[in-house]
């Protein structure tokens, strides 16, 4: 497993990096992270068999934060195995496949009183998912989703018409998390 704090980041496409693209990538990653609130998190149930569920998100000191119930699947898979899959779809064209941010991540449930999301919701980071009477559900926690590894995406920072003319060659770009997360 690659080390979080690691600070070297890597881009993997069709050409060769031109100076200074690894870090745009990092910064484009880690914008749209910040802006985006949708992902489908991938979990492990403990007999191997996986799960995908769509959920909103709040990002918040380079985690994910969900809310959900300690009895659901989610809560249960990630219990039971914190390495968890994360997916962020999302449109920039009317047309065609949706962008993409994709990356393993470790998870942990959080409890509702928790000092630090008491902290992150008495803020206002937390708002995306805390509402509708969410905090007041019995069973409920948060889980705070870290990305490892590399960060991969499909879309972002690849000019329009690039990726229109040749989607397999030019679409795909990653960075380290860590180079990520610095920017977050």
């Amino acid at each position: 497993m690659t080390n979080i704090t690691e600070t070297a980041t890597e881009t993997t496409t069709a050409h060769e990096p031109v100076a200074g693209e690894v870090d745009r990538q990092a910064r484009i990653i880690a914008k749209a992270l910040r802006k985006k609130t949708f992902a489908t998190l991938a979990t492990v149930s403990p007999k191997g068999r996986s799960h995908a569920a769509g959920v909103v998100y709040d990002f918040v000191d380079g985690a994910l934060w969900i809310h959900t119930m300690r009895n659901s699947r989610k809560g249960r898979n990630v219990a039971h195995n914190r390495h968890v899959g994360v997916c962020v779809p999302y449109r920039r064209l009317p047309v065609g496949p949706p962008y993409t941010l994709h990356f393993q991540a470790v998870a942990e449930l959080v409890a509702l009183d928790d000092p630090e999301a008491i902290r992150h919701h008495d803020a206002g980071r937390l708002d995306s998912i805390s509402g509708h009477g969410a905090m007041e559900m019995d069973g409920a926690c948060f889980v705070r989703i870290t990305p490892t590894g590399t960060i991969h995406s499909f879309g972002p920072g690849v000019p329009v018409l690039d990726l229109a003319r040749n989607p397999l060659e030019t679409g795909a770009r990653s960075a380290t998390a860590a180079a990520v997360l610095a920017r977050t």
